[in-house]
């Protein structure tokens, strides 16, 4: 008898290759789930083991033993108990040859032999589901607290809304580093720091290296984009004590200009409406010995394409003039798969920075790290309420991490 083992995702598959090896003949003789190896094993998919059998010619002959024994076992239970034909029975035996009892008692030893050795190579393989199972014991029993640890914190970052690309990726690269059974405390610093390095160094907004640095904010509607112009405004004209001057391309929404203007009159600052190119050229000659110029646009949708094509032109309108950078403005609040839309319509427009607004209004910052990653964009600011001018900072990798992660600040 043949008996062997077959692997693969699924049972029905297993048994597919041993029919395709073996032949249609193979009998099923135990089907047992693969535990999967390895420090991150449960990201793995699971497999199916199937152990198959296969009679080979020279055993064919089993049905055809187990009827004979049964003839024999019923002819010694007659023989056991006198009946009338006892005496023709008798007489039948003694017609028969010395050498004639002889063969057929040898042959019955011979089958009797042979099914003895099937039955013990029966029991065997009966025997090895149970040995498996204990087997399967064992190594549930090797898994070792930092690899519970580890799965702690892959769910951990799945349930802060790390996209699960991210989160695999993040795993396997640890899994590289990491050695068998190692302390995990260790292996929380290795992933601690993998992250932080992905999130990158924060690039805020810096002076220019000659004259005037120009900083447009752009972003969908409803993000605080004004609100968080004014922060930073604060923060260099009152921290720092820069000169500053604010511009608004918002021409469509005459309350967020009018907003706009009320926190330069606060912070005692320029404030002017710009519609064209010319105009934002007259404001830098205007204002060519300030150190920063702030422009809010238009907080438009970002499938509008008129608006956006307009948006670019500005934009583009001083790349050989001044230092210049952009800023998209995004809720943390806004679902992931409408943060692609918006991070891919406005990338057609400028390379930019990323600022997240809203913090205190989720208890997730994964979009943070899907969108670092999605985009390949600094973080520069987060914003957490509408105090001007608190509740804005650098972004903080090492904070944000710790949250990721199941910390608090």
């Amino acid at each position: 008898m043949i008996i062997k083992k077959f692997t693969a995702k699924t049972e029905k598959e297993a048994i597919e290759n041993a029919r395709r090896e073996l032949g249609e003949g193979v009998v099923v003789m135990n089907v047992k789930p693969v535990k999967n190896k390895g420090l991150f094993a449960f990201l793995k998919s699971p497999s199916v083991e199937v152990t198959v059998a296969l009679e080979e010619e020279s055993e064919r002959y089993t049905a055809a033993v187990s009827a004979i024994n049964s003839v024999i076992a019923s002819s010694q239970n007659k023989e056991e108990e006198p009946t009338k034909n006892t005496p023709v029975i008798e007489k039948q035996e003694k017609r028969d040859s010395d050498s004639d009892i002889r063969e057929k008692r040898e042959n019955n030893s011979a089958i009797e032999e042979k099914l003895d050795s099937l039955q013990s190579l029966l029991e065997q393989q009966l025997q090895k589901p149970e040995e498996e199972k204990e087997e399967q014991k064992e190594e549930q029993k090797e898994e070792t607290e930092t690899d519970k640890f580890m799965h702690l914190l892959h769910d951990t970052m799945l349930e802060n809304e790390v996209d699960e690309k991210y989160a695999r990726e993040i795993m396997d690269e640890i899994e590289l580093i990491n050695k068998p059974n190692i302390p995990f405390d260790y292996a929380l610093a290795n992933i601690y720091q993998k992250m932080i390095l992905k999130f990158g160094k924060p690039s805020g907004i810096e002076p220019a290296s000659n004259g005037i640095k120009l900083v447009f904010f752009i972003g969908p509607t409803g993000v605080g984009k004004t609100t968080t112009i004014a922060k930073i405004a604060s923060k260099f004209r009152v921290d720092e004590k820069k000169k500053v001057a604010l511009l608004t391309a918002d021409t469509y929404r005459i309350a967020a200009a009018e907003q706009l203007r009320t926190y330069a009159n606060i912070l005692e600052v320029p404030f002017r409406v710009i519609y064209t190119v010319e105009e934002i050229n007259k404001a830098l000659e205007d204002f060519r010995d300030y150190d920063y110029i702030l422009i809010d646009t238009a907080g438009h949708s970002h499938q509008n394409t008129t608006q956006k094509d307009n948006m670019r032109n500005i934009i583009h309108s001083v790349d050989d003039k001044v230092e210049s950078e952009v800023h998209l403005v995004l809720s943390a609040t806004t679902k992931y798969k409408d943060l692609i839309s918006i991070a891919d319509s406005y990338k057609e427009m400028a390379d930019y920075k990323l600022i997240f607004t809203k913090l205190d209004e989720t208890t997730t910052l994964g979009n943070l790290l899907n969108l670092r990653l999605y985009t390949g964009a600094s973080l520069s600011y987060v914003t957490y309420g509408q105090n001007v001018p608190d509740d804005i900072e650098d972004f903080n990798p090492q904070k944000t991490v710790k949250r990721l992660l199941g910390g608090k600040n």
